[in-house]
This record gives structure tokens, sequence and C-alpha cells, in this order.
């Protein structure tokens, strides 16, 4: 796995980048870098977190105002009889292989055929944990008039599909429709998918609009300035998703990725009324422990005296206010 791995930074990382983050740079990490977290001997503790069922309590298709981490970075969110699907991934592996990449630690909370009907997919960036094609065409099967917003540059791997209603977005372009508006927001991140489509296709978040407040989804990402001007163009979100794991080593990892403590600074960046931890406690992507990220986050918190950031329960409902 690990020679897999070199192989495919070596070849992707050599070729020429497309786009960019906002500081105008593109995250390019030199070879021998990866070769060193390679080499390095880790003794991570690998746990599975709780889950629980406490979403069956619902209704999920007429109860409404609601928030469900299902894992990952893929939240069930129900508003104003509008229901959204985050970055939804449902498949056994992070992985463009059956049998090779990342494994699911826990199953998915909700299972994807108890889901209600879904209006709104959003997708982050095209990274294996973030868009999972195989998910995607179900929820599009399930559900045909749903509308999948994704990154430019993506378009091409919904259409091989067959899944239709599908709309690119650069950053800070907007999707309106009567009751809520959705617009893609930069963050410091690179997509990739194969050999030879390094930063060919955009990577950001995704901030959701309607009357009575906003929700925001960071996706995946490091530490920028790009959520004080999230803030500024758009306005402070109540609830925010924010990725918490998937940062060590932290010399390797942290311009991609934040930790707890960057998790707590983007939520004060934002003015954010709650927060919810994300990206964590599902694959093992990175060399932290399973259970680190929301006890980093608990002390980050407190440290900052920052109130409502909360890391989830899988299943668990949320009541939206």
């Amino acid at each position: 796995m690990k020679f897999l791995l070199i192989f495919i930074f070596f070849i992707s990382n050599n070729l020429v980048s497309e786009y960019k983050n906002t500081n105008g740079k593109a995250l390019e990490k030199p070879f021998s870098d990866m070769v060193k977290w390679i080499r390095m001997e880790n003794e991570t503790v690998v746990s599975s977190i709780d889950i629980s069922s406490q979403w069956k309590d619902i209704n999920l298709s007429t109860d409404d105002d609601y928030v469900i981490w299902i894992g990952h970075s893929t939240f069930l969110i129900k508003t104003n009889g509008i229901t959204i699907l985050t970055d939804p991934v449902f498949s056994d592996r992070a992985s463009p292989f059956k049998n090779i990449g990342p494994q699911r630690l826990i199953p998915p909370a909700i299972n994807l055929k108890d889901l209600p009907k879904i209006d709104f997919i959003t997708v982050s960036h095209n990274h294996y944990d973030h868009l999972d094609i195989s998910s995607l065409q179900e929820i599009s099967k399930l559900n045909p008039e749903a509308i999948f917003l994704i990154p430019s540059g993506d378009l091409k791997i919904f259409k091989r599909k067959g899944i239709k209603n599908a709309y690119e977005f650069e950053w800070w372009q907007s999707y309106n429709s009567k009751d809520i508006t959705f617009t893609f927001t930069p963050v410091q991140h690179w997509s990739k998918r194969g050999l030879f489509d390094r930063n060919k296709s955009l990577w950001g978040g995704w901030y959701m609009k309607h009357k009575d407040y906003s929700l925001y989804h960071a996706g995946d990402t490091g530490y920028s300035k790009d959520f004080i001007d999230t803030k500024n163009r758009l306005g402070s979100p109540k609830y925010a998703f924010i990725p918490i794991g998937a940062y060590d080593p932290e010399w390797f990892m942290s311009e991609s990725h934040v930790n707890p403590e960057d998790a707590v600074q983007i939520m004060m960046d934002l003015e954010a009324d709650y927060s919810f931890g994300m990206h964590w406690g599902t694959f093992k992507l990175t060399d932290e422990d399973t259970l680190e990220p929301p006890k980093r986050l608990y002390e980050a918190a407190n440290a900052s005296n920052v109130k409502n950031f909360k890391s989830l329960t899988p299943g668990e409902i949320i009541n939206l206010e």
C-alpha cells in the first residue's frame, strides 16, 4: 500500500497544476516529504467510535429542522422542508479500488436506502473520501429530481455515470432556489482523483443561506484567511460543520488539513453560533489516534473560551433552532 501511495504521489505531483488556492499557491509537497512520512514508524491506536440509533426516533421525511452526522463529512440536513446531503460517502472504502485503500472503521449511521427524499447534494472536492461516485449514482437513482452542486472540473465524472442535474461552480458562484441559496466558497486544499488530474478541478466549502439562518460546510481544508473572507462576504453562519481530523503528522498535513485548534480558530473567524466537528472517526487517513480529535477539540475550545463547538456521535439528532 505504501509503495502504491508513493507511485501515485510521484506521478501526480510532477504535473502542471490548474487551480490554485487564494494565496496563489498550489499544494505540492516534495517527493522526499512523502517518502519521509511513509517511512515513519507510528503506533496509532485505531478504535471504533460509538454510533447512535437516535435518528430512528423521528420521521426523517416529515420532521423538520434537524441535522444528523452520518459519518466523516456526510451530514443529513433538513431545514424549512429542504433536505440536503453533504459529501455523501456510503461505500466501504474511500478508494478507487474495491480491496485497497482506507476502509470504514464504522458503518454509515443511516443506510443509504433509509434516507428521506433528497433535494440537494453538495460535494466539496473530488477526493475519494468526499466524492464517492457509487454512492452518488445510487442517490441519483433514488432521487431523480435531486440537484447535485459540485466543484468546477468534476462534471465529467457525473456525466460518465449518467447522473443528471449536476451543476459546476467556481468560488463565490451561487445556486439560487426559491427558498435557499448555495454559495461555493474558497478553502485551502487541492484535488486529485487519478494519476494525471492534480488540481484540474476545484475544491471548496458550501455556504447555505435561507430566510431564517445560514449553514456552512467547510469541506476539507487547511487553515487560511478564507474563512474571514467568507464571513465578510456572506455573513456569519449560525451553524458550521468544520473538519477536526486527518492532521498527523502536522509537518506534512497542516497546509491541507486543520487540527482541532485550527478548527476552533475557524469557528471564531466565521463567528458561527454553533459548530460541529467532522472528518474524523470514519476512515483512518493519517497517523493520529482515532479518538484524539474530539479530545483535542474539547481542550482547544476551553482554552479559547469558545462555546458550542461540539463533537457529535453519528446518528445523533441535532435540532436546528
